[in-house]
């Protein structure tokens, strides 16, 4: 299921949206203002962000600043200015698209689909993405923010596993087999070891948020 998040101080602008949304299934979330917006970026993953740009506390244009330094995740402004300058600034200030208030519901529809129809095919088949991170299957490079991250075989191996069973907790025998195989020779602090090194490169990377999470007696999980 594909999952929006609508940022927007207007109520009914909030559940207009949310009620052209959801007779496509999407699920819907919501935050009344940009610091709202980041947190709920920060703890969920979506697949869109329709923003608007005027709102009190952080408008749209610092509000998308501040999630691209911590996501890809597609966004679609939403404003009722319809000047030039505007669209510019928001395009070249990383969004995917912008949409002027008024607009028919068959106009966001459109947007929305072509929109996810071109970000699915930059990402099948051969591309993970997980919050702002991209992982190449078949280069095994790694990603974020436009910026490399240099990874062993091991800790590359390590971050796909995390990735592809996301929310869902490892224990260290699960990730030998994922990883290692039945050749493994090691011990669990070989693991754990391995994990250390990741996270302290994700963190050098800029990435803040614990990427790979403990699980105290099981093992761990990408959350």
């Amino acid at each position: 299921m594909i999952r929006v998040l609508i940022v927007d101080d207007e109520v009914q602008m909030r559940q207009l949206l949310s009620i052209y949304l959801g007779q496509y299934q999407y699920q819907i979330d919501e935050a009344c203002n940009g610091k709202e917006a980041l947190h709920k970026i920060s703890i969920s993953e979506y697949d869109l962000v329709i923003l608007d740009v005027m709102m009190p506390i952080m408008d749209g244009w610092e509000t998308l600043e501040n999630i691209r330094k911590v996501s890809d995740v597609p966004i679609i402004m939403l404003t009722a200015k319809g000047q030039i300058e505007d669209k510019v600034i928001g395009l070249t200030s990383g969004a995917d698209d912008y949409l002027v208030k008024p607009f028919e519901e068959a106009e966001l529809m459109a947007r929305i689909e072509a929109l996810l129809r071109r970000i699915q095919k930059k990402t099948d088949g051969d591309t993970l993405k997980y919050k702002g991170i991209l992982i190449g299957l078949t280069s095994r490079e790694v990603s974020y923010q436009n910026e490399e991250i240099n990874l062993t075989q091991t800790e590359f191996d390590l971050l796909r596993v995390f990735v592809e069973h996301k929310g869902k907790v490892l224990s260290r025998e699960q990730l030998v087999d994922q990883v290692w195989g039945i050749d493994f020779m090691g011990e669990d602090r070989t693991i754990d070891s391995h994990v250390k090194n990741l996270r302290e490169k994700l963190k050098k990377a800029g990435i803040e948020e614990t990427i790979i999470q403990t699980v105290w007696g099981i093992g761990y999980k990408a959350p």
